[in-house]
């Protein structure tokens, strides 16, 4: 199917799989290009109703409760990231012939409509550490005076960027495995993974797809793919990418940096890639201080985005004011309070084993609160690289005996409160059993390894409810 012309679309019978943030903007804009556009949607709720009743004011056909089936005569489907790939829908779009693109794909066939110069993309993946590293990327983007926005995955929808009326010079592209496994055409400037761990294999179906498609990201890059020096997984994927002649694979670690890597020298953010006779010679672009905060998975952020900065060809100046400028979002290990020598720091987004074990890394001695939905998860080696540092355990939430059993064999020293409870106090109450556990010097953590939606609307309102109650606790 054509794109790069309004005429490819005039006409086409286009099927939109799902409203949400995604649906939405993407019926809305094939409506305008004069696409005959369908929604069908699984859900039939208040929500649902109110977004179908503002694009049937526009033209458009809305099917809700019923996602399965394939409209007559469907040409394109331009699927939300979410749906799985073995819905009913898709098998009827393959026995028809017919392609299936997400979001991403729709926004990235569009970014030249009608002749319009595109922004290259600078995309970040990886299993954690994601909107972290897209933002950081924009503000050293901003801060060597270019046009730019921080898009994707990271909320912002990627079909306002290309086809607004706003101009970028390059954008910051957060992209999820999900859009990744719907976007075959996408081709960056340069792409990182930032890191690879078990997540959304229930979506997937294994771990071999889920790397997969998040190797999509390097395939077609034209200067560099950036990987993590320790995380062999990623440097796989860049071998296995099908790049375009003169791309360069791009590595950052913690430690010193060998010829076309980054990495830290004497507490120092150090290019050894982006120079001239990288073999001998290296540039300094920031110190590990300005990093906001300096814990060493977000040191590893940092070095990924500054990477990618520099592959677009920002002076070393702009990676260090960038970064200065730089201010994480909420419940990103984030600091609450110091009471009676004790920090409490908010990590509520840690929803994962691979999110937690970086958390737990950056402290010394931790009280650590943790549980929630597992979503399929263990814990064992979460727990057995973690017992050293933690003073205490505070476990909430529907699968907290998982934990639990992991701590009695990895951690049996370790003192556990086990909060039977899912009511509104249930936060509060964790926080004061932590303060009961700490002494002068620990922080109290919490970085969950888990989902939220157990007790709690999502990580944010968890995260909220930490706070609260650290708060409270020092009133």
């Amino acid at each position: 199917m054509g794109s790069g012309k309004v005429t490819d679309w005039q006409g086409k019978n286009v099927t939109v799989a799902g409203l949400g943030v995604s649906g939405v903007p993407a019926a809305t804009v094939l409506h305008g290009l004069g696409a005959n556009v369908t929604v069908v949607n699984d859900g039939d709720d208040a929500r649902a109703r109110e977004q179908a009743a503002e694009l049937r004011e526009r033209g458009v056909t809305v099917r809700l409760g019923d996602g399965a089936t394939l409209p007559e005569g469907t040409e394109l489907i331009v699927t939300a990231p979410g749906w799985k790939p073995d819905k009913p829908l898709f098998a009827a779009a393959a026995a028809a012939g017919v392609p299936v693109w997400g979001d991403v794909e729709l926004a990235w066939r569009l970014r030249a409509l009608d002749g319009r110069e595109p922004a290259p993309w600078l995309c970040v993946t990886g299993t954690n550490g994601k909107t972290t590293t897209t933002r950081m990327l924009a503000s050293i983007l901003e801060a060597a005076g270019l046009r730019t926005a921080a898009v994707g995955n990271i909320g912002v929808s990627l079909l306002d960027a290309v086809l607004g009326e706003e101009r970028h010079d390059v954008l910051a592209v957060e992209l999820s495995s999900y859009q990744l496994h719907w976007a075959p055409s996408l081709r960056a400037h340069s792409a990182t993974v930032l890191n690879l761990a078990p997540d959304h294999l229930d979506w997937h179906g294994s771990m071999e797809a889920y790397a997969k498609d998040k190797g999509r990201v390097y395939e077609g890059n034209r200067v560099a793919c950036v990987y993590n020096v320790a995380d062999k997984a990623t440097e796989d994927l860049v071998r296995d990418a099908d790049v375009e002649e003169g791309c360069r694979a791009v590595g950052f670690t913690l430690g010193p940096p060998g010829p076309s890597q980054l990495g830290v020298v004497d507490g120092m953010l150090v290019d050894r890639a982006f120079v001239e006779n990288r073999q001998k010679n290296a540039q300094a672009l920031a110190e590990v201080s300005d990093v906001n905060p300096p814990a060493p998975h977000n040191i590893a952020n940092a070095l990924a985005a500054a990477a990618l900065a520099r592959a677009f060809g920002v002076p070393a100046t702009a990676v260090r004011d960038g970064l200065r400028a730089f201010t994480p979002d909420a419940h990103r290990i984030a600091h609450v309070a110091d009471l009676d020598g004790v920090a409490y720091v908010d990590d509520s987004k840690a929803t994962n084993t691979h999110a937690a074990e970086a958390s737990l890394a950056a402290y010394g001695s931790i009280v650590w609160i943790a549980g929630g939905l597992a979503k399929g998860a263990t814990f064992d080696e979460l727990v057995a690289k973690s017992a050293e540092r933690l003073r205490g355990v505070v476990l909430i939430g529907a699968d907290r005996a998982l934990i639990r059993e992991a701590l009695a064999r990895h951690a049996p020293q370790v003192p556990v409160v086990d909060l039977d409870r899912t009511d509104t106090g249930a936060m509060l109450a964790a926080v004061q059993e932590a303060r009961g556990l700490a002494v002068e010097g620990d922080t109290v953590l919490l970085a969950p390894a888990c989902a939220s939606m157990d007790m709690f609307v999502n990580y944010n309102q968890r995260g909220d409810a930490f706070a609260e109650a650290v708060r409270e606790l020092g009133a």
